[in-house]
């Protein structure tokens, strides 16, 4: 660890001496690049002088212990100092943990209805706007990029909305930190609206956190595009049906097809429909790369295959569990309401957990 240490402040030292360089300050984007680097290693440099100097102090305080007059006063400066050095290194053993390559990126939020029909389609919808909710509450900009929207009708003549798909774009600095481990898939177990003998019924619905890709980690081809510009369907008034604003994107290599319609804007539309296929492009890109070491990945929390059960919302017993960490809790009127806090803590610091043990074996 200490190599690691001595690594980074060396680094950290050369970042200062490059950024008092004539010639690298007249280099906007070397600048900027630079002091993003020196902003994460500073943290860990600052806690590493902090350790030094903390171990030079309890060396000079163990010295004092053969002296009989001080010794009292030394041993409880030596215990004092003993004490802030394991927190230091306990706190450099997390600085040192690999950073999620996509930590700081906004994210491309997909729902899609699973098993269950109509019913699938309202919970899709409920974590539609459990989601939104919570990121009001964590102050995360949130979008709706594209949305195939039904109204489900029941007895008595309730209805209810839902969703076959919703994209969304969420933007913030920790807009991935938050959502990194809500993909998979997600069960609900409730009676359905349109239940007449009052029976639980067992639906799903899943969800993809998709990183916004940066333009140098994805290469399109205008020649890989088949781009057609048609008109909007379903709901959303006069102008929304009478104008071809809406576009639908084929990346002809792969078949990924992605489709935008919810702004009057073609323009709009195209732009939010590049960006969900570049999220894609991405993801694919990623899980080819990783294709060899899926161990690896499962030293995260879950496999991050979207296939895999995730949560299970129980709403008879207004219960909610993570499976992934057995975690459950007894309050999913909240959590429906965006108090996703518990869970989201609760996953990162089983992660950060695994990363250590990882880390310390290595």
């Amino acid at each position: 660890m200490f190599d690691r240490l001595n690594e980074v402040q060396a680094r950290a030292d050369e970042i200062n001496r490059k950024l008092s360089d004539p010639d690298v300050a007249r280099d906007h984007r070397r600048m900027t690049e630079l002091h993003k680097e020196l902003s994460k290693l500073e943290p860990v440099v600052e806690v590493y002088i902090a350790w030094k100097q903390n171990k030079t102090e309890l060396a000079d305080a163990r010295l004092m212990l053969d002296d009989p007059e001080m010794r009292d006063m030394a041993q409880e400066e030596v215990e004092l100092l003993e004490e802030q050095l394991t927190q230091y290194e306990a706190q450099l053993k997390l600085l040192l943990l690999p950073k999620d390559p996509y930590e700081g990126r906004n994210v491309i939020l997909e729902i899609r209805a699973g098993t269950g029909g109509d019913e699938a389609a309202l919970f899709a919808g409920d974590l539609f706007r459990m989601y939104n909710y919570y990121c009001e509450q964590n102050k995360l900009k949130f979008e709706v990029f594209s949305a195939h929207e039904i109204t489900v009708g029941g007895g008595g003549g309730r209805s209810a909305c839902g969703y076959k798909e919703i994209l969304c774009k969420i933007s913030g600095e920790a807009a991935y930190t938050h959502l990194a481990f809500e993909g998979g898939t997600h069960r609900v177990q409730r009676v359905p609206l349109t239940e007449t003998q009052g029976r639980v019924h067992t639906s799903a619905a899943t969800v993809a956190v998709l990183p916004e890709a940066e333009e140098v980690e994805i290469d399109i081809a205008p020649n890989e595009l088949r781009i057609d510009v048609m008109r909007a369907g379903g709901p959303g008034g006069q102008s929304v049906n009478t104008t071809d604003s809406a576009v639908r994107i084929v990346h002809i290599p792969t078949n990924i097809t992605v489709i935008c319609q919810d702004e009057k804007s073609q323009h709009k539309n195209k732009a939010r429909a590049m960006s969900v296929l570049s999220a894609r492009l991405l993801q694919r890109k990623q899980d080819e790369a990783m294709a060899e070491v899926t161990a690896a990945r499962r030293s995260m929390v879950g496999s991050g295959d979207r296939s895999e059960k995730i949560r299970t919302y129980n709403f008879p017993q207004n219960r909610v569990t993570d499976h992934r960490i057995n975690l459950t809790l007894y309050k999913l009127d909240r959590v429906m309401n965006g108090d996703l806090s518990e869970l989201i803590s609760g996953l990162q610091a089983s992660n950060q957990a695994m990363l250590l043990a990882a880390q310390d074996e290595g």
